[in-house]
C-alpha cells in the first residue's frame, strides 16, 4: 500500500489542523493505521492508532484530549484532527499501515509497515 500524507502547515499555538493520509489500493480496511511524528533531533515516536472499522484507537498521553484520529474506508483515508496546538507540536507528521489483518491497535514503530512520507507542522508560540 502506498501511503500519502497532507495537510501540515503553519499555525500559532491554540489553533487547529486537520492532516489527511489517502492510501492507494482496495484493501485499505485490512490496515490498521497510525499517525507518527518527528520533531527535530529526536526519535520518531507514536502520536494515534486506530483498528481497521475504526471501533478502536489508541492515543499518545501527549496528545489525548487534544486530537482525534478517524478513517474513512469508502475513501481510503485516515485523519488526524489537531486542536488546541502547541509548540511541541511542531514535528514532521507521518502516517503507517501495518500488517494487513492485525486484530489489534499497533503503537510502536516496527509494528508498521508502510510509511507515508511525512508532512511538516509547525506551531509558533
Amino acid at each position: 500500500v502506498q501511503l500519502q500524507a497532507s495537510g501540515g502547515g503553519l499555525v500559532q499555538a491554540g489553533g487547529s489542523l486537520r492532516l489527511s493520509c489517502a492510501a492507494s489500493g482496495r484493501t485499505f480496511s485490512t490496515y490498521v493505521m497510525g499517525w507518527f511524528r518527528q520533531a527535530p533531533g529526536k526519535e520518531r515516536e507514536f502520536v494515534a492508532s486506530i483498528s481497521r472499522y475504526g471501533g478502536s484507537v489508541s492515543y499518545a498521553d501527549s496528545v489525548k484530549g487534544r486530537f482525534t484520529i478517524s478513517r474513512d474506508n469508502s475513501r481510503t483515508t485516515v485523519y488526524l484532527q489537531m486542536n488546541s496546538l502547541r509548540p511541541e507540536d511542531t514535528a514532521v507528521y507521518y502516517c503507517a499501515a501495518g500488517s494487513p489483518f492485525q486484530s489489534t491497535i499497533l503503537t510502536t514503530t516496527r509494528e508498521y509497515d508502510y510509511w507515508g512520507q511525512g508532512t511538516l507542522v509547525t506551531v509558533s508560540s
